[in-house]
């Protein structure tokens, strides 16, 4: 895969809500009830946020729930983008992905956007320090905090991947701070990487675990997250509508092996292998910087809330990620709102009820280096 993910990271890295080209679709047969159902999943281990996806694969969770003689192929999806662009030829049926990215997925039943109809179900996880994250280049001040971190931001060079959940982030912290960089370029994670060390840029908004990556190769160091400015992050599993109106049986199933695999997630004792996971379904990151995107964080954080549900909060981050979508020149979001059925809360809602769990399902608070295992 190696010289596959650097000419994908280089063309398609632009950001992970990108505007995808419009395909035709055409539906896709999912069987009877209770038949063996074929499943190809598009995931995204280079996302730490959606990694309940790197889990399912790893654990097979889904062994257990889908009727016997089924399979799941896990496809990875560098970016959400690409995820939403199989989907909409239905070369995928299951997405884990960014909330930038699933928003821009539910327009694509519109007529001139694709026509294929694809519906948010679950969400993955919520946060305020996986995607809304700003390095500095490594010789700037110390800071007493994040806010005066952006504030010093001011008349400098700034960059994100436009249109993504860094670029909303960086707008909002921007806004807040009452600032405004000599210069805020669209770059993607590569350049941002390649720019940090030749010294070309004072900051930047980055998803884990690249942050970590290049924290940790002494590129740049933290910043500010979305921790200093209440600002929520997110990623959301989304589905074809032909799955759920022919398999609801098969949905279902899904939707409990994703329970399983934010539970595992959930359990501490587990981060371990966890990390190791992720290695094996990466490439040119250590399991050290995997494990501390994941877990590592700012004492008495929260690094990563497993919601499973589509509770009020992600409802909230929903909306306003749309909106924010909306406001784009090219708006990836064909409306200021998702319409009503975008989103199906119920599969989710009744697997809980019928496990006797509820929302959210489990919380990852930040971990000292020093709990990390080799």
């Amino acid at each position: 895969m190696g010289s596959t993910y650097r000419f994908l990271t280089s063309a398609a890295a632009m950001t992970a809500a990108v505007l995808i080209a419009p395909t035709t679709s055409s539906a896709v047969e999912f069987g009877k009830k209770g038949e063996p159902v074929q499943l190809v999943i598009g995931y995204q281990p280079y996302y730490t946020e959606s990694w309940t996806g790197v889990i399912n694969n790893g654990k097979q969770f889904w062994k257990k729930h889908l009727p016997a003689g089924s399979t799941a192929e896990f496809q990875v999806g560098l970016q959400g983008s690409v995820i939403v662009n199989a989907m909409t030829g239905e070369k995928q049926h299951i997405g884990y992905m960014g909330d930038m990215p699933a928003i821009a997925s539910t327009f694509k039943n519109i007529a001139n956007r694709g026509g294929t109809d694809i519906r948010i179900v679950a969400a993955l996880g919520t946060s305020k320090q996986q995607c809304n994250n700003f390095l500095v280049r490594n010789d700037a001040p110390q800071f007493k905090n994040g806010v005066e971190a952006v504030k010093w931001m001011d008349g400098k060079t700034t960059s994100a991947p436009h249109g993504a959940c860094t670029d909303r982030f960086a707008r909002l912290a921007f806004e807040k701070a009452g600032i405004k960089p000599r210069r805020y370029l669209n770059q993607n994670i590569e350049v941002i990487t390649t720019n940090f060390r030749a010294g070309k840029l004072d900051a930047a908004a980055i998803w884990e675990p690249t942050a970590t990556k290049i924290v940790k190769a002494g590129l740049a160091r933290r910043g500010a997250s979305g921790e200093d400015f209440n600002a929520l992050d997110g990623a959301f599993m989304v589905m074809l509508n032909d799955l759920i109106q022919q398999r609801p049986d098969a949905v279902t199933a899904w939707m409990n092996a994703e329970l399983d695999a934010q539970l595992f997630l959930a359990d501490l004792n587990n981060a371990g292998e966890v990390a190791a996971m992720a290695e094996a379904q990466t490439e040119q990151i250590d399991k050290e910087v995997l494990w501390a995107s994941m877990y590592h964080g700012p004492e008495g954080t929260t690094k990563l809330t497993l919601d499973f549900a589509i509770t009020d909060q992600a409802k909230v981050l929903l909306k306003n990620a749309t909106g924010f979508l909306y406001s784009l020149p090219r708006k990836p979001a064909a409306a200021a709102e998702i319409r009503g059925d975008g989103i199906m809360p119920n599969f989710a809602a009744d697997v809980l009820k019928a496990r006797g769990l509820t929302a959210p399902v489990g919380v990852i608070k930040s971990q000292p280096m020093s709990a990390y295992k080799k």
